[in-house]
């Protein structure tokens, strides 16, 4: 006579539920779902193309630093620095325009990547904690440009420029098409590449990839360039969508609102992991939350006691998974 073996019961929706695994993996989904409910029943002209339209227009610069800020801290680590180099691409595009629109990029871009190297060599060979790796420029990089633009705002006028911020494609807006481009780029990236996988590694255990070979110390830096990288390049969007430079306030608490994102989306803080989508859905979910609260009428401090709230939830929640 043999054991009967008795499997357990699938679990119940009710049961999932109560599951932190759940919230952390489709939670900011729901949460978007919810929103966008809310706002087809109880407010007027929400759900209209051209408010939508408006809506992605503004989360997208957003979503291309979070995206960023997905990868590096997939490898525990945090980059305070990506609202100052915006700032740098917005004043240097100005003093590069004038030599045609791709060089000005270039340089644009080009600083935005010696910004992530600073950064990566600081935290993967020098040694600094990320936090204090990263507050340096975020403190000394906004203050760069503006000398650079002598603290004048200056008005972008080259049309090519502008195309970016204001254009379209088939009636997409095409910052919204950038960053959508972007998303499944770095999705790719971290779900298909060696390099992806070897920053899922790295930000689950430092010690046990360098043992095992793995190059620890240029991966640190490419994340933290790539991220440098997406960040001008949010500046320059950014920049050619206000047709101005101002280095004095653009950017300005952008590496909160990226990091927000990243949280809600459900990449965890002490790294081993990376959520594209849901980094996206998270960038998403801030910016309905916030449009809803103002066709309301409440003040924009009630967008932010309910940011934190949300916030705070998805660490709980993460934390709760870990522990199990």
């Amino acid at each position: 006579m043999t054991d009967r073996v008795t499997l357990p019961a699938p679990a119940g929706p009710l049961a999932r539920l109560r599951d932190p695994a759940w919230y952390q993996e489709y939670g900011v989904y729901a949460a978007v779902a919810a929103v966008l409910v809310f706002n087809a029943l109880f407010t007027e002209h929400f759900m209209t193309a051209d408010n939508l339209r408006t809506q992605l227009v503004q989360v997208a610069p957003v979503v291309i630093v979070a995206l960023g800020m997905a990868l590096v801290i997939g490898t525990e680590g945090i980059d305070l620095s990506v609202g100052s180099t915006m700032a740098l691409a917005t004043a240097l595009l100005p003093l590069y325009l004038g030599y045609g629109l791709l060089p000005a990029l270039l340089v644009a871009l080009l600083a935005g990547a010696v910004v992530g190297a600073v950064n990566g060599t600081l935290v993967s060979i020098v040694g600094l904690q990320p936090i204090v790796a990263t507050l340096a420029l975020f403190v000394g990089g906004r203050g760069l440009a503006l000398v650079m633009a002598d603290g004048q705002l200056k008005q972008i006028v080259n049309p090519d420029l502008l195309a970016l911020g204001t254009g379209s494609h088939l009636g997409v807006p095409t910052v919204v098409l950038i960053a959508a481009v972007l998303a499944a780029a770095v999705d790719l990236l971290v779900r298909r590449t060696t390099f992806g996988r070897r920053i899922v590694a790295v930000g689950g255990n430092r010690s046990a990839a360098a043992l095992a070979g793995l190059p620890v110390r240029r991966v640190l830096i490419g994340v933290y360039v790539l991220c440098g990288v997406l960040a001008a390049l949010a500046g320059i969007l950014a920049t050619a969508r206000l047709t101005a430079s101002d280095p004095s306030s653009l950017g300005t608490l952008m590496e909160l609102s990226a990091i927000t994102a990243v949280v809600v989306g459900g990449t965890p803080l002490d790294g081993g992991s990376v959520r594209v989508l849901g980094t996206v859905a998270g960038a998403l979910l801030m910016q309905l939350l916030r449009a809803t609260l103002v066709k309301h009428d409440l003040p924009d401090s009630t967008a932010q006691i309910a940011q934190a709230a949300i916030i705070v939830a998805a660490v709980y929640v993460a934390r709760e998974r870990r522990s199990r």
